[in-house]
């Protein structure tokens, strides 16, 4: 009977909506409509008093607003290069006894304990060895089994970027097997044609990717029409970029004019990657630009000239429809557990030292930022 009560309170309170009544209507919240839904998932979860049971946690903070911590890393690699020798990742995997989720075990507790986390996918999922004409003369071809999916859905990864210059690397139907295995493993992906949306706690985050590097002519009235569009549709939107040069430091022009065309057509979180290398974050118009997380997962090389990077946590607050920005953190990281060489396992650095370069490189790599922050904190 309670359960038929909250359904129907519900109605009432969504039925203004499409009623289209000449008088005045009364308008109900974001919160409010929440809080009727969480009223309804416990109401389903009564009667269970087994020892087994979990009680369902309110969505909430003692102010009634919704908060959303979520997570941000760069380039995730993993599998074989179809042009390498030598098979890294699958020797690797067989020295840590055949676990696929050894990459993730130094990562695994943070990435669980966020409410999203959203990598850059940068390979395939598939069993096709096909090479197009158009890559033949690449020196990097990736490509991993199906089945290592699994590597992101059990360590707390439910989204990816799918829009960079690796996912087609052995054609499109290799590129239809990776959004299959993405999708059968429940894990949601965006691309320049289409948006991921995921939602967490009620509120749907809607995510959009974008491969800039040689195509920003064409991107440049693009990306503000569909960050618009989707901001009229969803309370949060993050778009990513894959752009900038391999190995710098620094964003170029045009990465700093697309991030800030992003933010001034409405998106909530800029993400970019591809140089391999950290770069600065902007905090442009109260909205933060993170333009190279450099590193995550990376099998494409056994010992990169620079194994540092970080991996970048940022708040949403949800109250009465408005969402504001609470701060960010970052967690400088190793790709590798290991010093001499890449192991594939990202590490969160404890050395004060190697922390401070991190922190040193941000700061002095965005002096000519206008908009650059100032402080990198480690906690909230």
């Amino acid at each position: 009977m309670r359960k038929l009560l909250l359904w129907t309170l519900l109605l009432c309170l969504l039925l203004p909506l499409f009623a289209g009544a000449e008088e005045e209507e009364e308008e109900f919240t974001l919160s409010e409509i929440l809080r009727v839904e969480e009223e309804i998932n416990l109401d389903e979860d009564e009667g269970e008093t087994d020892a087994g049971s979990t009680a369902v946690s309110s969505v909430y903070e003692d102010d009634g607003s919704v908060l959303l911590t979520m997570t941000f890393t760069g380039d995730f690699t993993v599998g074989k290069n179809a042009k390498a020798k030598k098979d890294m990742f699958g020797d690797e995997l067989q020295a840590q006894g055949g676990d696929i989720n050894f990459t993730m075990k130094n990562m695994r507790d943070i990435l669980l304990a966020d409410d999203m986390t959203l990598v850059n996918f940068e390979g395939t999922l598939t069993n096709s060895t096909y090479i197009p004409a158009s890559k033949k003369n690449n020196s990097f071809l990736f490509s991993a089994p199906p089945e290592y999916v699994s590597m992101l859905s059990d360590n707390g990864i439910e989204c990816v970027s799918l829009e960079n210059n690796h996912v087609m690397d052995h054609g499109e139907e290799a590129y239809q097997d990776t959004k299959d295995a993405l999708t059968s493993a429940g894990i949601v992906y965006s691309n320049s044609t289409e948006r991921g949306v995921y939602s967490v706690k009620g509120v749907e985050v809607c995510m959009l990717s974008y491969l800039c590097i040689d195509r920003y002519e064409r991107l440049w009235d693009v990306v503000p029409a569909d960050i618009a569009a989707a901001k009229a549709q969803y309370p949060i939107v993050i778009v990513s970029f894959h752009w900038g040069v391999e190995k710098d430091y620094v964003p170029t022009s045009n990465q700093v004019k697309m991030g800030r065309l992003a933010v001034d057509a409405g998106a909530d979180l800029v993400i970019g990657h591809h140089s391999h290398r950290i770069q600065p974050i902007e905090c442009y118009k109260g909205v933060y630009i993170c333009y190279s997380l450099g590193n995550f997962c990376f099998a494409g090389n056994n010992k990169p000239d620079d194994m540092t990077s970080f991996v970048f946590q940022t708040r949403f607050r949800i109250r009465d429809n408005q969402i504001t920005n609470e701060g960010f953190r970052i967690i400088p990281i190793r790709i590798s557990s290991r010093k001499d060489r890449n192991d594939f396992i990202p590490t969160p650095l404890t050395d004060i030292t190697t922390v401070e370069s991190v922190l040193s490189t941000l700061k002095s790599n965005g002096r000519k930022l206008t908009y650059a922050v100032e402080n990198y904190p480690l906690d909230w």
